[in-house]
């Protein structure tokens, strides 16, 4: 395969289209430290690095792993995949999966060892979850057992992209732990699930086929538009919740203007199917960029 070819390959399997996602959760972090009086951008970019690793980690071991389980066949509706399109050979992927792997236990390791030092309890608590973050990434299809194909795998994006990516970050930045920020932490869980549940929706009939259990699949294509519209519920709530708990000033309502975003996303996944739904991928992942930004805003004009 000539080398610009090649290029175009890794660059699609690694999906950067989903990176935005992985990097909001970090930034509500860096934004909740910052109205609190600390934020540390060396930290921050050393968190953003770790995060992009781990979700393309992510990405090329859900490649490798929909095509040796059978989930990405001809019958499949979204974009193609390398490794069952043979533009990636699955040893090359495997090898790819074990570059971002390393990548992302440097980047990680480099991180808790700035923000906290090394040696201390929080440094072996972050280390764990990490390891945690990788074996999730690489497992969610991929393994004798990938646990996204028994309908595990929102619960881990609520997991990994939400209270883990938020506080997570969030402690980096001040060594401390606040409950309050469960609730922004909530709800980029909830937004990034319902990126989940579209491209699970778009998906039921060949996920269906291959045996992959998601959580459309098991409830049904009625049932998932109401389980969508839940997760963005919850998730606006949990922010008009957070903002009544530490109110100081109206820019902090500055994230209510997601609202009609929100309300595209919802309409859609109950009016539109299969290949329909593919742009709302990226509108939803966009959506939560913005609400995070108009968010953090509204906490920067209000500390």
């Amino acid at each position: 395969m000539p080398m610009d070819n090649q290029f175009s390959a890794w660059v699609e399997a690694a999906r950067p289209r989903t990176l935005p996602l992985a990097v909001a959760s970090i930034a509500m972090g860096g934004f909740l430290a910052a109205f609190n009086g600390s934020f540390n951008w060396i930290i921050f970019l050393l968190t953003v690095a770790t995060t992009i690793s781990l979700q393309i980690l992510s990405n090329l071991a859900n490649d490798y792993g929909d095509s040796i389980h059978g989930a990405d066949h001809h019958q499949r509706i979204g974009p193609e995949r390398m490794v069952q399109s043979g533009l990636i050979s699955p040893h090359r992927m495997r090898r790819g999966v074990r570059i971002m792997t390393f990548l992302s236990l440097i980047f990680g390791v480099g991180l808790l060892i700035y923000s906290m030092g090394f040696n201390t309890p929080a440094f072996y608590l972050f280390l764990v979850l990490g390891i945690m973050a990788i074996f999730a990434a690489i497992n969610y299809t991929s393994g004798k057992k990938p646990y996204g194909y028994r309908g595990w795998g929102d619960l881990s994006v609520i997991l990994f992209f939400g209270l883990v990516a938020v506080l997570g970050s969030y402690y980096l930045q001040t060594l401390q732990f606040r409950w309050a920020n469960m609730l922004p932490a909530v709800s980029c869980g909830m937004f990034a699930t319902a990126v989940l549940n579209i491209n699970n929706v778009r998906d039921i009939a060949s996920d269906r086929q291959a045996g992959k259990l998601s959580i459309p699949v098991r409830i049904g294509r009625k049932q998932a538009t109401y389980y969508h519209w839940t997760l963005l519920l919850l998730g606006l709530l949990s922010s008009i919740i957070f903002t009544l708990v530490d109110y100081r000033n109206p820019w902090q309502w500055l994230f209510l203007f997601t609202i009609p975003l929100l309300l595209v996303n919802a309409w859609v996944i109950a009016t539109k199917e299969g290949i329909q739904l593919d742009p709302y991928l990226k509108q939803m992942a966009l959506t939560t960029l913005i609400y995070v930004l108009t968010f953090g805003i509204g906490l920067t004009l209000s500390s």
